[in-house]
């Protein structure tokens, strides 16, 4: 049975709903809340990965209901959040981790996947947080964490998820000051270099770079889903009850040293100012 650092019953006879909770991170985040017993609506966009993770939640004695939705699509996101409050009557959290990118460099990335990123990243978080605050928050407030990325030092061969991600952390901060009114928190995670299983998505000469990361890390390993699971937990826990507006960064100071695993071609100096 899934054992968690934080005590026992959080969240008990709270809804949250987490978005990608099908594999990788969305799952360790669904199971780490479910088993201090929120009852977790967890959305994808395959129905059998969200049937898996809803089974491992119930073996542990937790509850959880799974739902497909595409978060690109405004429509099916209300849909989505109508039928949360249908099937538990209530949501006092959101937890947005569903995303989507691949690597490129900036000037082979094409319109339509510049706008899948962008759509799936910042807007689909948008759609969500917006149809929380509709559906239940502007009554009875809440609790928003949104995943976003290491990009702080711009995202070589990521341009497309480094520009959305950066739109949630200022979408984060805005919706924190204008919801706080509301009692809505609305808060931000940025994992750095996780040993996710979203890695094996990417080409095997890829995943060999990846394993030479920890080298460009102060902790010199990478991060687990779970470490980054317990970073929303707090966020989302009467903890952090007087923080919002903030992004939470679990990179093992990644961010605060090299740039991991890009290296600037040589060039010829550039021209200077005399």
């Amino acid at each position: 049975m899934l054992r968690s650092i934080f005590r026992e019953g959080l969240f008990e006879g709270q809804v949250i709903l987490v978005s990608g909770g099908g594999s990788g991170i969305g799952r360790s985040i669904a199971r780490e809340l479910a088993v201090l017993g929120a009852t977790v609506i967890i959305c994808g966009r395959t129905l059998e990965k969200l049937d898996t993770v809803k089974a491992e939640i119930e073996a542990d004695g937790g509850k959880a209901h799974s739902a497909v939705c595409n978060i690109r699509d405004e429509e099916r996101v209300k849909q989505l959040f109508a039928q949360t409050l249908q099937k538990c009557g209530r949501l006092d959290a959101l937890v947005n981790n569903a995303g989507g990118q691949f690597l490129s460099p900036a000037e082979a990335i094409n319109v339509k996947g510049w706008n899948a990123v962008i759509e799936t990243n910042l807007t689909g978080t948008f759609f969500m947080c917006k149809a929380a605050h509709h559906v239940w928050m502007k009554e009875h407030g809440g609790a928003i964490v949104n995943i976003v990325a290491d990009m702080w030092r711009g995202f070589p061969n990521m341009a497309h998820t480094g520009a959305a991600r950066a739109g949630v952390v200022n979408l984060t901060q805005t919706l924190a000051l204008e919801w706080a009114h509301y009692a809505i928190r609305v808060n931000a995670v940025a994992p750095g270099l996780i040993n996710s299983s979203g890695m094996s998505k990417y080409p095997p000469e890829v995943q060999t770079l990846i394993q030479q990361l920890p080298r460009d890390i102060p902790a010199r390993r990478m991060g687990t889903e779970r470490e980054v699971a317990a970073a929303v937990t707090f966020l989302l826990s009467p903890a952090a009850a007087f923080i919002s507006g903030e992004t939470l960064k679990v990179d093992g100071a990644g961010s605060l040293y090299r740039l991991q695993g890009y290296v600037i071609p040589e060039h010829t100096a550039w021209e200077s100012y005399e």
